[in-house]
């Protein structure tokens, strides 16, 4: 997550709850290997039992895709579909404020131990709601990410969904690498429709355009932002 002032933070309170990997849907859906034994959330679990769509991006997205990302994100927020994410990339981040302006559910997954993290004061506002449920398979000792703990999130967060929606994996590169897991595991992919976009589609993702998202996940009033 970017950084922000200490004025816009707020800590969370409280103990994360430690919870048995069997007590989640979808975990035997795990991509590659080495699924967590244990999950560890705070906030309302029981966001878990929606219907979660998935989002990732590379670090570097090009303009095309960004701009498609953008008005998609907004979409998913005024269709009310839950998203799950690490939203730690550039582009993650900026499709979590646009979020976060809406309703519905979103889980934000750390690539660190959840206890004693510092959350913007519209994330802790969205936790308090019961809106807004962190998930981490990291125990308290884990306070820094890293980008193996990254890949571990990653692959959480694509078991977790239904469904995953990539804005944009650079060729080559990791999330490209999870997307090749994510087929395997026969589990729907979904990305932007751009030509920087053709090694997603030649593996099988599906090119998402704004109207369709409304009739595949159906829609809920939320405010606009």
């Amino acid at each position: 997550m970017g950084r922000v002032s200490d004025k816009a933070r707020a800590k969370l309170s409280g103990l994360a709850c430690h919870t048995p990997r069997d007590a989640f849907m979808n975990m035997e859906n795990y991509p590659g290997c080495g699924a967590p034994e244990t999950v560890f959330t705070f906030g309302d679990p029981n966001i878990l039992q929606q219907r979660m769509l998935a989002l990732f991006c590379s670090v570097k997205c090009p303009g095309n895709a960004i701009l498609k990302t953008y008005d998609l994100a907004r979409a998913l927020r005024d269709a009310g579909v839950p998203v799950i994410s690490g939203f730690h990339t550039p582009m993650e981040r900026e499709c979590l404020d646009l979020l976060l302006r809406g309703t519905q559910p979103i889980v934000v997954c750390p690539a660190r131990g959840i206890e004693g993290m510092r959350l913007p004061q519209a994330m802790k506002a969205g936790v308090d709601a019961g809106r807004v449920l962190l998930v981490s398979p990291f125990g308290p000792k884990q306070r820094r990410a890293t980008a193996e703990l990254a890949d571990q999130r990653n692959r959480l967060v694509a078991a977790l969904a239904i469904e995953v929606f990539v804005a944009y994996a650079a060729p080559g590169g990791k999330t490209e690498k999870l997307c090749r897991e994510v087929v395997a595991k026969e589990k729907p992919l979904f990305t932007v429709a751009c030509p920087e976009n053709a090694n997603l589609i030649s593996l099988g993702a599906k090119p998402m355009a704004i109207d369709e998202i409304v009739k595949q996940w159906g829609r809920h009033d939320s405010e606009d932002g």
